[in-house]
């Protein structure tokens, strides 16, 4: 005959076979939802720390009542008509902003310092700036929520095209609507410094120009040293890696 723990353990591992993807033997959908969309709203600044989580634990619970959060209705609505994001979901992401940046935007040295914090084995200030930059579509100087919410939401939600435009747009570094080897070289510099000398198989120096020299085989179709948009968009989708890399963070939040 079963005890009761036995019957406990065994209702446990039927719950987890459940969530359990045998395809691809992800565990449980939830919680990598969860840890994903944690992370993306740790690259902003204003998200909450570890520290001030329990301090304001019933302002910044997820589960917490739409009507106790600050925000006005009309930037709300607009905002909701601007993203994919819900009201429910505008309202969780803006009070991890509010509650830690009253001021309702972010500088950039702010934004390198958070960012930093994911990769303590390297460098990640160059990569920083140049995410700063994406997100900083008005070329001011600072983010605000509204820039934040409106380029996770491409991230996020938007269509595979949409992504990658948004990418195309990060590594068009002087926003002229092409990229150079000169700005490739940068973002593929800005990278391995930011992975520093911790990855498998070990890095050469040759290897950033390696994958400049990749890039520009597969994308320069004219060969005319520059990757247009169009070049870039035509490629990305007749790869599949790269069609499930962008369908990836799909409905996170």
């Amino acid at each position: 005959m079963k005890s009761r723990s036995q019957d406990q353990s065994l209702s446990d591992s039927r719950e987890l076979d459940r969530s359990y993807d045998p395809l691809t033997g992800n565990p449980p959908s939830k919680p990598i939802k969860k840890t994903i969309k944690q992370r993306l709203l740790k690259l902003l600044p204003c998200y909450p720390s570890a520290s001030s989580a329990s301090s304001n634990q019933r302002n910044t619970s997820e589960d917490a009542e739409p009507s106790t959060v600050s925000y006005r209705p009309e930037g709300l609505d607009r905002l909701v008509q601007r993203t994919d994001f819900s009201k429910k979901e505008l309202q969780v992401l803006y009070r991890g902003f509010k509650n830690e940046c009253p001021s309702g935007v972010v500088n950039e040295e702010t934004f390198k310092s958070i960012y930093g914090q994911f990769f303590p084995q390297g460098d990640s200030s160059m990569y920083a700036h140049f995410l700063f930059d994406a997100f900083d579509t008005n070329n001011i100087g600072s983010v605000s929520f509204e820039d934040f919410v409106v380029s996770l939401s491409v991230i996020l939600r938007g269509s595979i095209a949409d992504k990658l435009n948004w990418a195309f747009n990060l590594y068009d570094l002087n926003k002229d609507g092409c990229i150079t080897r000169e700005e490739m070289t940068d973002i593929m510099h800005s990278i391995y410094d930011m992975m520093g000398r911790c990855t498998y198989p070990d890095m050469t120096d040759t290897a950033p120009k390696e994958h400049v020299d990749s890039f520009f085989q597969k994308m320069d179709r004219n060969n005319d040293g520059v990757v247009t948009v169009d070049e870039f968009l035509e490629t990305c989708q007749k790869d599949e890696n790269i069609m499930q890399s962008m369908r990836m963070f799909d409905s996170v939040i």
